[in-house]
């Protein structure tokens, strides 16, 4: 989560066990989700209100977890977009 909201513009402090997100507001960027569906999918609410477009990298577990998560955003007025 670090380093999605640090590439993103949000300021944070990260500690051995946890960490203080100062604030800022969320720019353009890229987000690497290792994986996880819970990053991927708050990055994906995040770029809601976003300054630019973010994109969000192995969001395959998305579709797992949450199949109907990218209709449901996009019913919601956002604006997401799978690339195979």
């Amino acid at each position: 989560m670090i380093r999605g909201l640090t590439s993103l513009g949000i300021e944070t402090v990260e500690y051995r066990d946890g960490m203080d997100i100062t604030g800022g507001r969320f720019s353009s960027g890229s987000v690497e989700s290792f994986g996880d569906h819970r990053i991927a999918m708050a990055f994906a609410v995040a770029g809601c209100i976003a300054e630019g477009s973010i994109e969000i990298t192995d969001t395959d577990n998305i579709r797992t977890s949450f199949p109907g998560f990218v209709s449901l955003m996009n019913s919601m007025g956002s604006n997401l977009k799978v690339r195979s």
